[in-house]
């Protein structure tokens, strides 16, 4: 499972804070995951796992990242994996932290 965005180090993800995917990106699900595009940088984003295109489906209706992780199936050991995943979306700017409305 694999996020293939920027190889920059990346600053902490906070999977107990919510998020939800930028308004100005376009998902386009593929059988190998998601393909996604953000029309505010022109970055293009692959999600190489069902799994973390599920996590990137629920994000919105989700009270938190570490929530829509286990709705999508992902079990405790694999989360620093998928946090590192989630990580490069946020600083790819594809998923953003969601503010209380």
């Amino acid at each position: 499972m694999e996020c293939a965005v920027s190889t920059e180090r990346r600053p902490g993800f906070d999977l107990d804070a919510a998020w939800e995917l930028s308004d100005q990106v376009s998902v386009r699900p593929e059988r190998f995951g998601a393909l996604l595009y953000h029309f505010g940088t022109r970055r293009l984003s692959f999600l190489k796992s069902t799994t973390l295109y599920r996590v990137v489906q629920v994000l919105a209706e989700s009270d938190s990242a570490r929530t829509a992780c286990a709705h999508a199936g992902v079990a405790d050991p694999e989360l620093p994996r998928y946090r590192a995943a989630l990580a490069g979306l946020a600083a790819s700017e594809m998923i953003r932290e969601r503010t209380a409305a």
